[in-house]
């Protein structure tokens, strides 16, 4: 938003059409004086009609822009700007995003497991400003990509750099899990959260799933499963990013949710089966709910000063009004 700390300055701008008013009017006249000058044997200027009155029109514009530039600047122009400053600590929480090849089934709302995820994820960061947010991937093995953080813009490109198969064929839900609960469990935040998104059941990984739910809750982390899909035949599309192979075709999905049903379970937590958007956005807003927590903030407003911006056009307009005159039209400054 943009606002002016002296508005009363805008007044000065009646001067140029009183101005010309009393030109018109006669009741002022502007002062010239014609003075051909010339070396001898040199050449005397010669008046283009055309192209001249074009030069000695765009100059005066110039100088008009130039007036309104320096009292715009008079004006002092500022632009509001208004944020929240949290007071008190949020919530801590990690995505599990299951990134293996099957979340490239395209079976909700035509898009793939892994971006409607994403898409999901983005709307509940946004949401949550004040909350410390991580991401884990997880597939064959999982890695921590994103610590716990407030910097949404890491979260963000991580997040979306996150592709399928790039830890390989399987899912390693345990391991997923108990990678989210060691960077949550000695946090000091007053709540923490895992969010686990996976379309199967646990193939990889060292660790029982069971085992990480239960220890999930022995640590105070609440637990939200999110499984993500449909049965039955499935259209699936991926490019490996190992190998640079596109993959594309069709694949009997398997998709238990009464397996990750009894996993939620286990680990005390909340389960959501989810099969298409509307599904998936009912998921995260029931997980907003609860997940999130609310928190004390102030506005702090602060102002950003155009008034040198203003000056600067100015000048630079009144520079290139006296090259016009000086060098083209002759005219003494």
């Amino acid at each position: 938003m943009v606002d002016f700390k002296n508005p009363a300055a805008f007044f000065l701008l009646l001067l140029p059409p009183m101005l010309f008013f009393l030109r018109h009017v006669r009741v002022l006249k502007k002062i010239s004086f014609l003075a051909v000058l010339g070396d001898w044997q040199g050449e005397y200027f010669d008046w283009n009609g055309t192209g001249f009155l074009l030069l000695s029109r765009f100059y005066k514009l110039l100088e008009l822009l130039a007036f309104v530039a320096l009292v715009a600047a008079y004006a002092n122009p500022v632009r509001r700007h208004q944020e929240k400053v949290y007071i008190s600590r949020g919530a801590d929480v990690i995505f599990v995003v299951d990134s293996s090849p099957s979340m490239a089934a395209k079976d909700i709302a035509g898009m793939s497991r892994l971006e409607a995820a994403k898409k999901s994820i983005v709307t509940l960061a946004t949401d949550n400003g004040g909350c410390t947010l991580g991401l884990v991937s997880m597939a064959k093995e999982a890695v921590l990509l994103v610590p716990p953080t407030m910097d949404r813009d890491f979260f963000m490109r991580r997040l979306e750099g996150l592709a399928v198969g790039e830890l390989g064929d399987g899912t390693a839900i345990g391991t997923g899990i108990s990678t989210a609960v060691y960077h949550l469990e000695n946090s000091a935040a007053p709540k923490k959260a895992i969010i686990l998104i996976t379309d199967g059941e646990n193939n990889a990984g060292s660790v029982n799933p069971y085992t990480a739910c239960r220890l999930a809750e022995e640590k105070g982390i609440s637990l939200y499963v999110l499984g993500l899909g449909t049965k039955g035949t499935v259209a699936l599309e991926y490019t490996d990013p190992k190998t640079g192979k596109f993959y594309s075709g069709y694949f009997q999905s398997g998709y238990d949710t009464q397996a990750l049903s009894k996993l939620a379970a286990a680990g005390g937590g909340s389960f959501f089966s989810v099969e298409n958007m509307d599904a998936l956005k009912l998921a995260f807003g029931s997980v907003n709910k609860t997940a999130s927590l609310v928190q004390s903030y102030r506005i702090r407003s602060y102002d950003t000063d155009y008034y040198e911006n203003c000056l600067f056009a100015a000048g630079l307009l009144v520079l290139a009004a006296c090259v016009i005159k000086r060098l083209f039209l002759k005219e003494a400054l």
